[in-house]
């Protein structure tokens, strides 16, 4: 019986910020481990992000496709793949993946193009390879619950939702007294390597994900205004939605909205209540039925049960966060791989991660707003 699971993972090296934040979660699980990596296309940082986490020398690869070649002649091949890459290369290297025979977890946007997205999505499917995108958001334990909460009916027909993500880390960008220092990183502020959206691909969509792992509505249809200031690409958009039940949205993210530092915010309204969850209070989640008062409900308190229940790792009032939700995301996928590798039936708890669906959607989600943006906020079928 297989109990342990091996990974590895391209890009992601000793300096890269989501690279760590992958490995952390990973290791949130003891019986995990990174044995195999390309983590940059600079051999020197590629060499000590293999020393610093003990990789081998023979399983640390020039190239990503030398390690998927490679790694599948092996006997002890890895479980999975965790692509932590820019936004150009993603379907390229799942592509070569799956082709292998590997699963993968991948960084989002998914792809560049939506043909990519479906091609993968195809590829996975066919193959029978679990495919997991990181929408990290849905790990958090009281949009779990909130999930529950809408499943099991209280919010009743959902008529309205409202979502926001704003950020001011790249307000300088606008500035014409401050010098600009690239706060950009430089792949980011690239079109030919980050794609056609900075703003919306990096932040609306989650948005996007957030408000679909919820109500288990997708978006139909939107209109967007997307704002450049004079950029290559979106700092600012807003949009104007509807989703596949009929009901009307709102989605407004920005990097450029000062006094916000990671201020995702979801609010969803129904016929018979309505529920709002605050990335930056995850703990927390609000619940008003029709005709009662607010009610708060609390992370690790014993009224909490489903998904949130299962997850938690410690008591109550001791603050779980990104990191965790990245964990629950990555728990969840890997006790999948455990369970197929074993020949058990998977079930739907054990599905309960983004996965290569979610990213196609989020792939159409972002061309939607850039197109309507682009053609006078004219509405554009998702």
């Amino acid at each position: 019986m297989k109990t342990t699971i091996s990974y590895g993972m391209v890009g992601g090296d000793i300096n890269a910020f989501i690279g760590k934040v992958h490995r952390g979660a990973i290791a949130f699980e003891p019986n995990t481990t990174l044995v195999a990596g390309c983590f940059s296309r600079n051999l020197e940082k590629n060499l000590l992000t293999a020393q610093t986490y003990r990789v081998p020398a023979d399983r640390t690869y020039a190239s990503y496709e030398e390690m998927a070649d490679q790694e599948s002649l092996r006997p002890d091949k890895i479980d999975f793949v965790v692509i932590c890459t820019p936004n150009n290369t993603h379907y390229a290297i799942a592509k070569k993946f799956l082709e292998k025979g590997f699963n993968v977890f991948c960084e989002k946007p998914m792809t560049w193009e939506i043909t990519e997205a479906e091609e993968l999505e195809r590829m996975a499917r066919e193959k029978d390879l679990l495919f997991g995108v990181a929408y990290a958001y849905s790990g958090y334990h009281m949009v779990k619950f909130a999930k529950m909460l809408v499943d099991e009916g209280k919010l009743g027909k959902i008529i309205n939702v409202n979502g926001e993500y704003p950020q001011e880390w790249l307000i300088d960008e606008l500035s014409e007294t401050i010098s600009k220092t690239a706060k950009f990183s430089g792949w980011r502020a690239d079109p030919k390597v980050s794609g056609i959206s900075n703003c919306t691909g990096d932040i609306g969509t989650h948005i996007e994900h957030t408000v679909s792992y919820i109500t288990g509505l997708r978006v139909k249809r939107l209109c967007a205004r997307t704002d450049y200031f004079q950029n290559d690409l979106d700092l600012n958009s807003n949009v104007l939605l509807e989703l596949s039940n009929g009901a009307s949205g709102v989605f407004w993210s920005s990097q450029v909205a000062i006094g916000h530092m990671n201020g995702l915010r979801v609010r969803i309204y129904g016929t018979l209540g309505s529920l709002e969850w605050i990335q930056e209070q995850p703990e927390q989640l609000k619940f008003t039925p029709r005709g009662e008062a607010p009610q708060l409900y609390y992370r690790g308190a014993g009224y909490v049960g489903g998904r949130a229940a299962e997850l938690s790792r410690i008591p109550g009032g001791h603050i779980e966060g990104h990191y965790e939700a990245f964990a629950n995301m990555y728990k969840t996928y890997m006790t999948a791989l455990l369970k197929k590798a074993n020949g058990e039936p998977l079930t739907e708890n054990d599905l309960d991660f983004p996965n290569a669906t979610d990213g196609v959607e989020g792939v159409k989600f972002l061309h939607a707003v850039i197109n309507s943006g682009k053609n006078d906020s004219k509405w554009v079928t998702v």
